[in-house]
């Protein structure tokens, strides 16, 4: 295999059915590939109680100086109906200039970018003056217990420091050097339940039902907004993704209703001043009447997942200025700085060094048939390249 080329890196590791929580290969695979080019690897499983264990790879090249991470997952989604993609999800396949198979986009792309343009500078000039590390879990499309966050901490234990890290999720909405994300909002999920009293449909003065209460409480969540955004973040969002009550029937009133719901918030909220917010609108629309005129307060109760994660905004204007000047000088266009999005191992990353992030273009990711241009993978493996270079050259003359 030639690792400067990153449809070959790409390929293998696409070979490797890694659906979460499996490792597939893919770890074995790329830590072959990092040994070639000098790296030390090493493999940790990381456990914990309802989850599946979840092995996870750190490798570095170089001992001193200037330290930079590549972080990024190999485990991949589902592929679905395999009987739905005009190709193997799992065989790499080529067709009219592009390369498919899941993870391809979402972003075994970004690892065998890094790894291919790792490969070319050192071809080119050697080892970077300073340290390279890779932190790749298997764990990102999972639960993301046993990944990264635990990575981090293990590998910090060992006593690894980093000055600066690049995610390489796919970040690009429609073609290359559209976006570098800076940040990231913040993500809070948490359940409603609203009691009522079952009864027949057709004797609702003996029920109580729940779906009335409920609607004015959702109501309630969702209006006024939030905020209005800021120069930094978009509008911080609230969305119901689940409603139930059980009930199969449609002449009995069900006897409670519950709604699940997800919010991506700004740097305006914590996820301790949001629930705040949250139940304080809650208790003053609990009384309201238009639907169950005449009614005592709606009976409710809220609780919210004890895992959120809070928004960030990174500053470091060196990292984010030579990663915008790497993609202007391969492609010729300047990236929008962007917090939109979901959330991302960055989110973890955080917390030890400033991080960005910048991948392939992302339209295909977890759909039928994903897929790369071939174009895409040389246009990102060039810009990792210039990435690093000026990085290390920037970072050693500071």
């Amino acid at each position: 295999m030639k690792l400067t080329d990153p449809a070959q890196t790409l390929a293998a590791l696409l070979r490797c059915p890694s659906v979460t929580p499996a490792e597939g290969g893919a770890l074995t695979t790329l830590a072959a590939m990092l040994g070639e080019l000098g790296l030390s690897n090493d493999r940790v499983t990381f456990s914990d109680t309802g989850t599946p264990d979840v092995d996870n790879l750190y490798s570095r090249l170089g001992s001193d100086g200037p330290h930079l991470m590549f972080a990024g997952h190999t485990d991949v989604v589902p592929v679905g109906d395999a009987d739905a993609w005009t190709q193997d999800p799992f065989a790499a396949q080529i067709a009219d200039g592009e390369m498919y198979g899941r993870g391809a986009v979402d972003m075994k792309g970004g690892i065998a970018c890094f790894v291919s343009a790792l490969a070319r500078l050192i071809e080119r000039k050697g080892a970077p003056e300073g340290s390279v590390s890779l932190l790749i879990t298997g764990d990102e499309e999972g639960p993301s217990i046993n990944g990264t966050e635990k990575l981090l901490a293990y590998a910090k234990a060992k006593g690894e420091h980093w000055d600066a890290a690049l995610v390489g999720e796919p970040t690009n909405p429609d073609q290359m050097g559209d976006m570098i994300k800076i940040g990231r909002r913040g993500s809070l999920s948490g359940t409603l339940r609203v009691d009522g009293v079952q009864g027949h449909v057709a004797y609702p003065h003996l029920a109580d039902n729940p779906l009335r209460g409920m609607l004015t409480l959702a109501d309630a969540l969702m209006d006024p907004p939030l905020d209005a955004g800021n120069e930094r973040f978009p509008p911080s969002n609230l969305e119901i993704t689940s409603l139930d009550t059980g009930n199969g029937a449609t002449n009995v009133i069900p006897a409670h209703a519950s709604a699940r719901f997800n919010i991506r918030f700004n740097d305006l909220w914590t996820a301790e001043s949001l629930a705040g917010e949250l139940r304080g609108r809650l208790e003053q629309a609990s009384r309201a009447d238009r639907l169950r005129p005449g009614r005592d307060p709606v009976r409710y109760a809220i609780e919210f997942d004890s895992r959120s994660s809070p928004s960030f905004l990174t500053r470091d204007s060196a990292l984010i200025t030579t990663l915008s000047a790497a993609i202007a000088e391969a492609t010729g266009r300047t990236p929008k700085l962007s917090t939109t999005g979901g959330t991302s191992d960055a989110r973890f990353i955080k917390d030890y060094c400033p991080v960005v992030e910048f991948g392939l273009v992302g339209k295909t990711m977890h759909m039928v048939d994903e897929r790369v241009a071939l174009n895409d993978l040389e246009s990102l493996t060039e810009i990792y390249e210039i990435f690093l270079e000026r990085w290390f050259a920037s970072a050693g003359a500071r």
